[in-house]
């Protein structure tokens, strides 16, 4: 019986260790969830193992087949450039296909609901409280776009009102947002930070955060996050195994 491919976690890498420990703790959480499949870490910059080392091992074993699976929440600068050239310098003998990015999706947003009633809001808030989707930020108009269509369509489920915030590159900022939604009378303002793991970033979310009311923790190892994570796999795996099975 073939094997299925490994699963290859691409994750950008920091000088914050919270940021490796939490990827690790989301790659747990998914062997966990199917333990019938591979799952390594690589990283782009910073933490080891970097990509291209795992990629090497994975050859030497005599792996062939590889879904890699970018850690991103966004089709930004890493998913188009950094990623796709790191794999072109792959081992030859692996088949390697890259999955798309995790957002957006249905489960991430219940995942950032989970994070806002773990920090203390009710369902029943939901109508009087005005909510920041803040952002790590890009230059990439795509990018931006993909949050400003989450930030609209999450406001249909109920929520008094969302407004999407970036941490970098892009305006506005999580606190011109809080500010906003005061502004438009919302009785309480939430921050959800649409970000992985902590790190430089999320901690300016968190210093724009000081005037709002709540702020939720980063997306992190939600059950959420692993599923979504699992059907990009999925979704990415048949035609390597179209490719493996000469089909």
């Amino acid at each position: 019986m073939t094997s299925p491919p490994v699963l290859l976690v691409i994750a950008h890498g920091s000088r914050d260790p919270r940021h490796a420990a939490t990827v690790h703790a989301l790659v747990r959480r998914v062997r966990a969830v199917r333990p019938d499949v591979r799952v390594e870490t690589g990283f782009l910059d910073f933490n080891v193992p970097s990509v291209q080392g795992v990629l090497e091992s994975l050859e030497t074993e005599g792996v062939r087949d590889v879904v890699a699976l970018p850690l991103l929440l966004t089709r930004a600068f890493h998913a188009k450039a950094d990623i796709p050239a790191v794999l072109a310098d792959a081992p030859p003998r692996l088949r390697i296909r890259q999955a798309e990015v995790l957002g957006p999706s249905p489960l991430l947003l219940s995942a950032l609901e989970r994070r806002l009633y773990e920090a203390g809001l009710t369902p029943a808030d939901k109508s009087s409280t005005g909510v920041v989707l803040a952002s790590a930020g890009s230059s990439d108009p795509e990018a931006i776009a993909v949050i400003a269509e989450i930030a609209r369509e999450w406001r249909h489920t109920g929520w008094c009102a969302v407004r999407p915030a970036f941490a970098s590159a892009s305006l506005p900022r999580t606190e011109d947002a809080v500010r906003e939604l005061r502004e438009l009378g919302c009785a309480r303002v939430a921050v959800a930070p649409y970000v992985l793991a902590p790190g430089h970033l999320p901690d300016r979310i968190a210093r724009g955060a000081e005037r709002a009311d709540v702020l939720a923790d980063v997306l992190g190892p939600s059950p959420e996050v692993a599923r979504v994570l699992l059907e990009r796999y999925d979704e990415a795996r048949t035609p390597v195994l179209a490719a493996a099975l000469g089909a």
